[in-house]
Parts: C-alpha cells; structure tokens; sequence
C-alpha cells in the first residue's frame, strides 16, 4: 500500500474527499412469480430464490 511521504494540509485532504461521489446502483429487470420487477444484480438470484422480499422495490 503507498505510504504518504509528506503531510497533507485538511484543506487538500478534504477538497481531495469532496471529489468523491457515489454511483446509483444498476438495476436489472428480472421475472419473479409472474411480475416484472426492477432490482439490483446482486439480490436476483436472492429474490428468486424467495430469500428477500420484491414488493420493497
């Protein structure tokens, strides 16, 4: 892992943070019992399965 040579000011580190901004997650359109319903990639095979509850998407 790099290791800083020389201390940041809080100025630097926090206009560096405030760069950083999260991405809306990717839904996928999947068929479950019949109905169509948006979720994220991760939960499909755990929506199918019946392990988590669609009506909350």
């Amino acid at each position: 892992m790099a290791t800083p040579k020389f201390k940041k000011s809080r100025a630097n580190t926090h206009a560096r943070r405030s760069q950083w901004k999260a991405d809306n997650v990717a839904l996928q359109e999947v068929n479950i019992d019949g109905q169509t319903v948006r979720i994220p990639r991760r939960l499909v095979k755990a929506a199918k399965l019946g392990l988590v509850d669609v009506e909350q998407f």
